[in-house]
């Protein structure tokens, strides 16, 4: 294929313009995009002469209607709300598109199977943006856990604060039903990446689940992870700034994730382009996490707790000082 041409659903989002620098700097061309806002001039920093539609209808009419012409669609890229994604994934692969797609690739494991048989009815592919797996610092640990054959079980504590002001609660991603709730709209690339290091998942106990926070215990089989994940600007640690992301694992070393994010995209369109990106299968494990998250009785005494978790629970103004009223 000379020229791989693109559409993008989803184009207003946050994400979205990492996947059109993807494009960009993969040698593909945007040919159409569709959002329901329409501030989206940044396309004209990359490919001003794309089509873009506020009504899905017409977009989808406007892709079928490239078939068998030189701006024909090879790939669609997938960044809308969670709760969309699988019915934007199958609209891509009926389409006779291949598909990237954001994370969460669905809400329910059971989507999967779904999309799965959709990809053999097809004979299109769906790949997931899982660009964690080609960060720098988790490449680096992965081959220091890969190297050790004494079957060493690590401890782990995994910190991910992002602070998120008010607007946050009134968007999509602070309806659960929409977004999986904060464990999976920011936690799901970090269950991912411990998966991808550690192993196999074996055991997984929530000690806390708020509409800011979550925090519980999982077992991997090289690991066991104490994980706290958090929107409230008051779990942030002094001289944190806004954001606090890392992993404590016991005597391999403390990796920060604050940085090296830039272009992981990038990479993630490269090995697309190679015929080695990430296969729907490979985001099973993951999203069977997140969905026992969502719904698990909570059971604080069962595995380790992140030291962050005690400072929540005596917090007496958390809910007065770090979340709309």
């Amino acid at each position: 294929m000379s020229q791989t041409n693109y559409a993008l659903i989803g184009v207003g989002g946050y994400i979205a313009p990492r996947h059109l620098e993807a494009i960009k700097k993969t040698g593909g061309i945007l040919r159409a995009a569709v959002d329901p806002r329409d501030s989206v001039g940044f396309i004209d920093h990359h490919f001003p002469d794309a089509f873009f539609f506020v009504d899905f209808e017409r977009f989808a009419e406007h892709v079928a209607g490239l078939k068998g012409t030189p701006h024909e669609i090879h790939r669609i890229a997938v960044c809308s709300p969670n709760h969309l994604h699988k019915s934007h994934v199958g609209f891509a692969l009926r389409a006779g598109a291949d598909v990237i797609c954001e994370k969460p690739v669905v809400l329910e494991p059971a989507d999967i199977d779904d999309l799965a048989a959709l990809e053999r009815a097809t004979g299109r592919r769906v790949n997931a943006i899982l660009q964690l797996r080609l960060h720098p610092a988790i490449v680096e640990l992965q081959g220091k856990v890969r190297a050790d054959r004494s079957g060493r079980v690590w401890d782990v504590d995994l910190t991910y604060v992002t602070a998120r002001g008010r607007w946050y609660y009134a968007s999509w991603k602070g309806d659960e039903a929409k977004s999986g709730g904060v464990a999976t709209n920011i936690g799901v690339h970090f269950y991912d990446m411990l998966g991808f290091v550690f192993g196999r998942p074996a055991a997984s106990h929530v000690h806390y689940r708020a509409a800011d926070c979550a925090a519980g215990f999982l077992q991997y089989e090289r690991a066991r992870v104490r994980w706290f994940l958090s929107i409230n600007r008051r779990d942030i640690t002094a001289n944190e700034g806004f954001a606090q992301r890392s992993m404590n694992v016991h005597d391999l070393g403390f990796f920060d994730f604050s940085r090296g994010f830039e272009n992981l995209h990038v990479a993630s369109y490269e090995r697309i382009a190679a015929g080695q990106g990430f296969p729907l299968s490979e985001t099973r494990a993951s999203i069977e996490t997140v969905a026992h998250i969502r719904r698990a009785p909570l059971e604080p005494g069962k595995g380790d707790q992140h030291p962050l978790l005690a400072k929540v629970l005596a917090d007496k103004d958390r809910y007065r000082h770090g979340l709309p009223a």
